[in-house]
């Protein structure tokens, strides 16, 4: 990210209790004064990244960071041997968001959200918008029953081989119907071997399939088994509900987000995510009457350079309109 802002290290940190034993951790970087942005991370796991707060001028934005119910340096933290994710759904997350908001005293602020990061932006732009000034989203997805059978099944006819492996961890009753319910439970078996199998496993394949096009590398596979269980067991547990959400929930409440502009962008050659959902949501946004700035990197995956350059472009002329 050569063209991007310096890394800048966190000014401010706390922890914040949001219910049902769960307590989020948070950071503020950059300006005190600036313009108020939030970055919901992707996974659902991933954790609070330091990369993403380089696309924001950390001289004219009061960047706010946050780790997710269960993951990051959040507690109960999905990685343990046993955890309880009965109290961590989408609805919970939206919630946490605007507590976040109200305990940092911000009146409203920018929404910025990449992969699953946009399903939890979307919802919470919907269930809030009073609460919003922008919404930016890099890698749109939906998170809903069809979008998570594409990648978990359908994508298979991309990738043959990678597909059969990730099937075939399942035990041969599980193979059918639901394969992200089926994995979920062997994450949450308490043997060490069935569950570090089973994320190792999944995340083989996440890296397969978001790297087919594009430069983004997610390096699931290499990453430390205790993230490696976090990370699946959240995925599974979101995937497996469909986010928790009736599947045209996003795009029938598009016309609550007519109040504020929105920014998408999305790679041509994403296959993890299909393109048709951003371009309905798009669509179905400027139907309601209102804002949408629609960007696609042609030559981009679930990540690529152009919209990373595009999102800088989008991120700067923000900040200079604010002053």
């Amino acid at each position: 990210m050569e063209d991007f802002f310096d890394p800048v290290e966190p000014n401010d940190e706390g922890t914040l209790p949001v219910g049902d034993g769960h307590t989020i951790y948070w950071t503020q970087s950059g300006s005190p004064t600036g313009k108020p942005l939030v970055i919901l991370h992707g996974g659902p796991g991933s954790g609070a990244s330091p990369r993403h707060r380089r696309i924001f001028d950390p001289e004219r934005y009061r960047i706010i960071q946050f780790d997710q119910r269960s993951c990051g340096r959040s507690t109960p933290y999905a990685g343990d041997p046993i955890v309880d994710l009965a109290a961590n759904t989408t609805g919970h997350l939206i919630g946490d968001v605007e507590r976040l908001r109200t305990h940092l005293a911000v009146d409203r602020w920018m929404v910025w959200g990449g992969s699953w990061g946009t399903t939890l932006g979307l919802a919470y732009a919907q269930a809030h918008p009073e609460s919003v000034t922008e919404l930016m989203l890099a890698a749109v997805c939906s998170t809903n029953s069809v979008d998570v059978d594409w990648t978990t099944r359908a994508v298979g006819r991309v990738l043959p081989e990678a597909w059969q492996r990730f099937r075939d961890h399942l035990p041969p009753d599980r193979r059918h119907g639901n394969l992200p319910a089926a994995y979920h439970e062997l994450l949450m078996d308490p043997d060490p071997d069935v569950h570090d199998a089973a994320a190792l496993a999944w995340c083989r394949w996440e890296d397969r399939h978001m790297a087919v096009a594009g430069d983004f590398q997610p390096g699931l596979e290499e990453a430390d088994p205790e993230f490696r269980l976090c990370f699946a067991r959240l995925v599974t547990h979101f995937w497996g509900n469909a986010a928790f959400m009736p599947d045209d929930q996003l795009l029938d409440n598009a016309h609550r987000l007519t109040g504020f502009p929105v920014f998408l962008t999305h790679g041509r050659l994403d296959i993890s995510s299909p393109m048709d959902f951003p371009f309905r949501m798009a669509a179905a946004i400027t139907e309601a009457g209102g804002q949408v700035d629609f960007f696609v990197g042609t030559d981009d995956g679930h990540a690529g350079s152009s919209m990373n350059e595009w999102g800088l472009a989008i991120a700067n002329r923000l900040a200079a309109e604010s002053r």
